[in-house]
């Protein structure tokens, strides 16, 4: 899936960090990774996202598991629209 595991590593770091202004990049990244992938792939790329998010949201805390949370909402929302 093109993209996808930029967008993976890329939505691990931000999430990582926690940094609030940092939402919009993570965006991007999933709108990016939308915009560059094959129509019959999006839904399972997002999935395999939204999973590691949620994963990642397991161990996180504060900041971190916010911004897990938001990535979550951000990538069923996408889910939704496909």
């Amino acid at each position: 899936m093109p993209g996808l595991a930029e967008c993976q590593s890329l939505l691990r770091l931000l999430i990582a960090r926690g940094d609030p202004k940092a939402i919009p990049q993570a965006k991007g990244a999933i709108d990016e990774y939308l915009n560059t992938a094959p129509v019959s792939a999006r839904g399972r790329g997002l999935r395999v996202l939204q999973r590691d998010a949620l994963d990642l949201h397991v161990g996180a805390v504060g900041v971190q598991r916010s911004f897990a949370e938001t990535v979550d909402v951000y990538i069923e929302r996408k889910l939704a629209e496909e």
